[in-house]
């Protein structure tokens, strides 16, 4: 495989911009479970499997069950999510896949009745957020570390 670009030598300052926006919502209300559930699902969807690897692993640091991140992608067909993660999740969703129909006005009335602006506004960045590091991890094929 061809080496690609490093976005973080290429172009530091904007990494440097994305990586402190990271930091900056880590201390949002959301809390370390929610957060990794939205990067996790967003991976999924992406085909990220740099992201998918690094955010899974921390899920399961944090305390995620390995249950819950292997049902994750069937987050609908089972109770194991809660209703607030299951908002969380539809509207994750729903950014990742802006092009299909947006986010729907019954998905972000769910999510706004579950937790206010503020809190939503929290969710549609954290799924922008990952997506756009999916997007550079996919586009120059970061690698998976070997475990092991």
């Amino acid at each position: 495989m061809e080496k690609r670009v490093n976005i973080e030598a290429a172009l530091p300052t904007v990494w440097k911009a994305m990586y402190n926006l990271s930091i900056s919502m880590a201390k949002t209300s959301l809390t370390p479970v929610q957060q990794e559930l939205i990067k996790v699902r967003v991976s999924q969807i992406n085909g990220c499997a740099f992201c998918l690897d690094m955010h899974s692993k921390e899920a399961l640091r944090i305390g995620e069950t390995p249950q819950r991140l292997l049902l994750l992608n069937a987050w609908r067909e089972t109770d194991l999510f809660t209703a607030e993660e299951k908002a969380i999740l539809a509207v994750a969703e729903e950014v990742t896949l802006i092009h299909q129909h947006g986010v729907s006005d019954a998905t972000y009335q769910q999510a706004a009745q579950l937790f206010g602006p503020e809190v939503v506004a929290q969710i549609i960045v954290a799924a922008v957020l990952i997506n756009t590091w999916n997007r550079i991890a996919v586009s120059t094929q970061l690698p998976v570390a070997k475990a092991a």
